[in-house]
């Protein structure tokens, strides 16, 4: 698959992004990939070239641009139990400093140019997250109803809080079709029921489902949650509804 390593003007400088695109030349539906909370990276990189594999043109930010180009903070090649304590250290301060209005700023100049990219069709696109990105795909598409047709988001994180701004206190905004995959225990049983329903009241077409046997981070095989089955039935959703959804037409 053709990559690249792109440059995003936005309103507070200039992030970094790779990107994905099929490797033949008609336009294609576009996936704004957001990474979970240990950022741009290798395992990402290979998340957006098997999408572009499928057909899509997948554009995967570097969230804490603003800090400098990726990999802003020391990654071991993997993280452990061990390992993890250190990362955390590095990246909690940076997640801290990604409100909501600099996650908005952000989606206004990925979505902008994702559709300016030749190679991406006029049609909508989609937004995907993974951990801490599964809430900036939500806040994405609430945003962006006209601009995005699906709303993916795997072992979640911060998508259910006490926050007035919680991502489930705003979808009413939302029109995009949603599939959350959790982990065993991502959330609690009264913060499923309660996304649940904030999503029925809104019209929403979702489906929230517990992987079984999951741990938080199962997705990423850079990690010791890593769980192949789940992995390969967050494939098997997230491709159902990209096509459903994108491909339609």
């Amino acid at each position: 698959m053709p990559t690249q390593t792109l440059q995003i003007p936005t309103a507070d400088g200039v992030a970094d992004a790779f990107a994905a695109f099929p490797d033949h030349g008609e336009r294609h539906p576009g996936v704004l990939l957001y990474p979970d909370a240990f950022g741009l990276r290798p395992e990402l990189t290979d998340k957006a070239v098997e999408l572009a594999g499928h057909g899509y043109c997948v554009l995967v930010p570097n969230l804490y641009y603003r800090q400098g180009p990726a990999p802003v903070f020391d990654l071991p090649g993997h993280i452990g139990e061990a390992e993890r304590p250190g990362v955390f250290a590095q990246a909690m301060p940076l997640i801290q400093a990604h409100t909501t209005e600099r996650i908005l700023r952000d989606a206004d100049a990925y979505l902008s140019f994702l559709a300016a990219r030749p190679e991406v069709g006029a049609g909508p696109v989609a937004a995907i997250g993974y951990c801490l990105g599964a809430s900036l795909a939500m806040r994405t598409a609430i945003a962006h109803p006209d601009r995005v047709a699906a709303v993916a988001g795997f072992h979640p994180g911060f998508v259910v809080t006490d926050a007035p701004d919680s991502p489930h206190r705003l979808v009413h905004g939302l029109t995009a079709e949603v599939h959350l995959g959790l982990a065993e225990g991502d959330l609690t049983p009264e913060a499923v029921d309660e996304l649940g329903k904030a999503f029925d009241a809104a019209g929403v077409t979702h489906a929230i489902e517990t992987y079984p046997g999951t741990a938080h981070g199962f997705t990423m095989s850079d990690t010791d949650a890593f769980d192949a089955e789940g992995l390969r039935r967050h494939w098997d959703r997230l491709l159902s509804l990209l096509d459903r959804t994108l491909k339609s037409g």
